[in-house]
Formats: structure tokens, C-alpha cells, sequence
């Protein structure tokens, strides 16, 4: 340790040494901290051309007001999947994602499913939580009845914070609370039931938190700490549901999928990857869309362990018939007013490829989307393995990190395919051959 100070201090006596501490930083232009950058981490004028090329069209003007320090863009590829038959209506979904295979196996998967009928999928309200954390009462029983004596004059109070929210049938509908036991002492959580409407709802839920917080103090005679929205908004619950015929994709299949369910439902070793495949959908449609994918993610992870363990998010089944049936439930927290749904011009155009009227209606396409990625991954798995399906077109990956282009990419992932062999170096090889 002695050692690794000394090292620590010799590197601070050096003249040259280069500090990320840059006073104001944020209030220099995009050009300026380009240069700054540039010369902190030595970068060659291609690297600069490639932070600021902008294939989008994107205005920089408007991602500087989006994040802080912005210096360029970071594009993921944007790409349709196909075939969608959600509650008889057609789409055409957007997905921005790296991951080679995800829009190929969702357009092949919806290909499928809708032979057999298509999705059905349901949204609820878009109904909200936001927490108000109660600590330092002497009586948190009594304190929480009297919170709740006084819901219509809390409720009538947060709803000044919004009223052009309120005009279009939202606000804050209802008051709960919940007493917790903790290391420190009981607790008051106050849950604010809130109608966000059209809108993913952060602002205006935590507004209204910050509002009545002096209020529930009041009442309750004790301090208030957090206010803020959960994201954990199991009132919010997307809902979806497939029935795959037998005929279609046979019976060994149906059993193979509804054996690696039960695989997933037994371990959370294996409930992650196979959630993880249900947001490979999810995940990508919200990047598009502008919504937020963290969010997302973090609910629907919270969500499948509220029994105390984890657990997969979709259900697969076999029914009287013998055919496969999927559902899946998990909280679907989106919108397609407000955000960067609205500031971003990509996802502005990607709203109006899914002509979606509401954010329930985005929400039973997330619903579809995710049941469906979810369906093809575990197909693969349970007949050709994975290898097969989703390597095959990861071979296009390694053929152009190789240095392939052209005509070559698709030749030379043919040939490591056909070798069963999809390597770097097989790449390497198979294209000094080739050329």
C-alpha cells in the first residue's frame, strides 16, 4: 500500500500531468470541450470526426439541452421489426439496439404468432406512485390514520401543482399507507396514487410529492425525508398473451419451451437471462421511442421478485390441446407526450411508425414485443440451441471486425456457418483466402 502512495504522489509532482478538473465545463460550447477533450486524451481529428458525425440529422443545439458536457452522439443502429398482430391491429415497431438477431428472431417470431391469431395485450390506467417517507413520529399507527382522515384535503391540494393534468382526467386520485419496520425505527409510507395519463409521469408525480410534504409532516407530526416516484408501479401493469399451435412449430418444441420456463421459474441463476431476453424487445423499444429504459428495466426486475425471490417475468404453459401458451405482466412505465419523446426527432418519427393514440396502447405494444423476443429465445434454446440461430448472424459481426466489407461480410460469415466455427481468427483466415 506504501508503495502504491508513493506512485500516487510522484504522479502529482509531474509538470505534465494532465486534470480532468475543468472549472465550468458545462457552460463552454460543444466546440469547446471538444477541445478540451481532445487534448486531455489526445485525440486525432478522426476521432472528432467521429463523435460529431451525426447520421440522424440530429440537432446539437437540442442534445446539449437534453444532457450536460454533451460533445457528440452516440447512434445505435435503428432497425423495423415486422409481422406485428397486436389486438388485430397491425404495427410496425421500432427497435434501437446493438445486439445483433433481436429484430430478426422479434419480425420472425410475431411471423409466427400470428398464424395462430396474433397477441392480446392490455394496459390499465396510467396510474403512478409516488412515496413520501415518514420518519421521527411517536405514534406512526395514529399518524397514519390521520393522514388518511385528511386524503381529500391532501388530494385537493397536490392537484394545484398540475391543473392541466387534472383537465385531462389525471392527478392524484388516492392516498395509502404503509407502516415499515426498519433497523432505525418505524416508518410512515405514504403512497400517492397518481394518474399521469399520456405522459412516463416523473416530474409531475414528484412535484406533487414535494407539494404535500409539509402537509403530511403536519398531520403526522414527524419528518419528512424522501419524496419521490417508485418505479416499481405495479398499478401500471401491462399485460400480455399468445396461444401457439402445435401444428405450427410441433410438439417438441411446446414441451422444450415450457421445460426451460420451469428451468427459469426454479433459479434466478436462469430467471435473469431469460428476463434479460424479454427486454431485449422492451429494452430497445424504449431507447426508440425516447422513453426511459432504465426505468423500465429497474420496475420489471423489482416486479419479478416481490414474492422475495426472482423470478422469470412471462409464463409458459401447455393447454388442454396441447398448444403453447405465453403471458407475460410487468409494469410498463411509458409515454409518448413530454421528454425526449417529444425533444427528440427520432423518436418523434418512431411514435408515428407505431401510430400509437395513448401511452396504454404503447404499453400493450411493449407488452406484445417483450412476450415475443422472449418466445424466439427460448424456442432456439429448447430445439437448435442458441448457437445456431443467434451465431449465424453474428458471424456478420466478426466478418467486419476482421476487416471484411461488402459482398466478403456475407461470404465469409457463410463459411465460418457452414464450419460451425464463428472466430476472429477463422474470419481472419477464410478473408486472406477470399482475398
Amino acid at each position: 500500500m506504501l508503495e502504491v502512495l508513493k506512485y500516487i504522489s510522484k504522479l502529482r509532482r509531474c509538470d505534465d500531468m494532465k486534470s480532468s478538473r475543468v472549472p465550468g465545463f458545462y457552460k463552454k460550447s460543444i466546440k469547446e470541450r471538444l477541445d478540451i477533450v481532445k487534448d486531455f486524451a489526445e485525440l486525432s481529428d478522426e476521432d472528432i470526426r467521429v463523435l460529431t458525425t451525426n447520421s440522424s440529422g440530429v440537432d446539437m443545439n437540442i442534445m446539449d439541452k437534453l444532457v450536460e458536457n454533451v460533445v457528440g452522439c452516440m447512434p445505435l443502429p435503428l432497425g423495423i421489426a415486422t409481422n406485428f398482430l397486436i389486438n388485430g391491429k397491425d404495427y410496425m415497431i421500432p427497435m434501437a439496439i446493438d445486439e445483433t438477431s433481436v429484430i430478426a428472431g422479434a419480425s420472425h417470431g410475431a411471423k409466427i404468432i400470428r398464424e395462430s391469431g396474433g397477441i392480446i395485450a392490455i394496459a390499465p390506467d396510467s396510474l403512478m406512485i409516488g412515496q413520501i417517507q415518514v420518519t421521527d413520529t411517536s405514534a406512526p399507527y395514529a399518524a397514519s390514520i390521520k393522514i388518511l382522515n385528511k386524503k381529500e384535503e391532501i388530494i385537493k391540494e397536490g392537484n394545484k401543482v398540475d391543473p392541466v393534468l387534472v383537465s385531462l382526467g389525471g392527478g392524484l386520485k388516492d392516498i395509502e399507507t404503509i407502516i415499515l419496520d426498519t433497523e432505525i425505527g418505524k416508518m410512515i409510507d405514504v403512497h400517492l396514487i397518481i394518474d399521469v395519463r399520456d405522459a412516463m409521469g416523473a416530474n409531475a408525480i414528484n412535484s406533487i410529492a414535494e407539494k404535500i410534504a409539509p402537509i403530511i409532516e403536519e398531520i403526522t407530526d414527524g419528518k419528512v425525508c424522501l419524496k419521490i416516484l417508485s418505479n416499481l408501479a405495479d398499478k401500471r401493469l401491462v399485460k400480455a398473451t399468445v396461444t401457439i399451435k402445435k401444428e405450427i412449430i410441433g410438439e417438441e418444441a411446446v414441451d422444450g419451451i415450457v421445460k426451460a420456463y420451469q428451468f427459469a421459474n426454479a433459479t434466478p441463476y436462469r430467471a435473469a437471462t431469460h428476463n434479460k431476453g424479454v427486454m431485449n424487445g422492451v429494452s430497445a423499444l424504449a431507447l426508440a421511442t425516447g422513453n426511459d429504459f432504465r426505468a423500465l428495466e429497474a420496475g420489471v426486475h423489482s416486479y419479478t421478485a416481490r414474492s422475495g425471490q426472482y423470478k422469470p417475468i412471462s409464463i409458459w404453459e401447455k393447454d388442454a390441446e396441447g398448444n403453447l401458451a405465453g403471458s407475460i405482466e410487468f409494469p410498463a412505465v411509458v409515454g409518448i407526450i413530454g421528454g425526449v419523446s417529444k425533444l427528440h426527432p427520432v423518436a418523434r418519427v418512431a411514435l408515428k411508425i407505431l401510430n400509437v393514440k395513448s401511452a396504454s396502447e404503447l404499453g400493450t405494444v411493449f407488452g406484445a414485443l417483450g412476450l415475443v423476443q422472449n418466445y424466439v429465445i427460448l424456442k432456439e434454446l429448447a430445439t437448435v440451441g442458441i448457437q445456431k440461430g443467434h451465431m449465424s448472424l453474428h458471424a456478420k459481426n466478426i466478418a467486419m471486425m476482421a476487416g471484411a466489407s461488402g459482398e466478403l461480410v456475407d461470404k465469409i460469415a457463410e463459411k465460418m456457418v457452414k464450419e460451425n466455427c464463428i472466430r476472429l481468427d477463422m474470419a481472419q483466415k477464410f478473408l486472406k483466402e477470399i482475398s
